[in-house]
């Protein structure tokens, strides 16, 4: 899986070079074109249960298997939203956790999880679903604006509100908590935040989808009586 990154940072597209007869996970959605020969089986990752867990996690119950044919293919994968897309390299000395929705597509030996994040919420983006990337290989994940990333020293402590995580190091430690007082929490606009702390380093995108869902709801006509 040799990925090609194209416009960045808003309008994000990979181009997936696949060897020959070479497997490709991918999220449902994602796929944008594919070149003649590639083929795709359905299924849910790790039978029902894992199907289960994916679902959890915001991800969808089945996973698109795409395979190249014997002379290689290409295959192209975007984000939902206008954003940007990176290449993670996972291995065995190092999970990753991504915030529901960021995971798009990974290599085979690559495996996930679902993990909570405490805190389900009633404001807005309040609760942190996370899923654990586990395995050895690549993964690309995907986001709603460009990526910023962090990196945390160890014990160097960072706020972020949980609607712009993308994703962090299995090493950093997090817990979601108020933004302040139930006074800031409620009259702010940021709701809930996560808290993390380091070693390791931090993904986080520009925008946020609770934002913009936001934004549309007062714009929308109200239905009249």
């Amino acid at each position: 899986m040799d990925v090609t990154l194209k416009h960045q940072p808003s309008f994000a597209l990979a181009i997936v070079a696949m060897a020959a007869n070479e497997e490709v996970k991918v999220e449902p959605g994602a796929m944008v074109s594919y070149s003649d020969g590639v083929t795709v089986e359905t299924k849910s990752e790790g039978g029902l249960m894992g199907g289960l867990k994916r679902m959890v996690s915001g991800e969808s119950f089945f996973q698109n298997t795409y395979q190249a044919p014997g002379n290689g293919g290409e295959l192209t994968l975007a984000p939902a939203l206008p954003g940007d897309m990176r290449v993670l390299e996972i291995s065995a000395s190092g999970d990753f956790l991504l915030q529901s929705g960021a995971y798009m597509a990974s290599e085979m030996n690559v495996t996930t999880d679902a993990k909570w994040g405490g805190a389900k919420g009633f404001f807005g983006s309040g609760s942190l679903i996370l899923l654990r990337v586990s395995g050895r290989g690549k993964v690309l994940v995907g986001c709603y604006g460009a990526i910023e990333e962090k990196q945390l020293a160890a014990g160097e402590r960072y706020t972020i509100d949980t609607g712009h995580i993308v994703g962090f190091d299995a090493s950093v430690d997090f817990k979601v908590k108020r933004v302040g007082g139930w006074k800031s929490t409620i009259l702010s606009g940021e709701g809930l935040v996560c808290e993390l702390t380091g070693p390791g380093r931090v993904l986080m995108q520009t925008r946020s989808e609770g934002a913009l869902i936001g934004w549309i709801l007062p714009q929308i006509p109200s239905k009249s009586n």
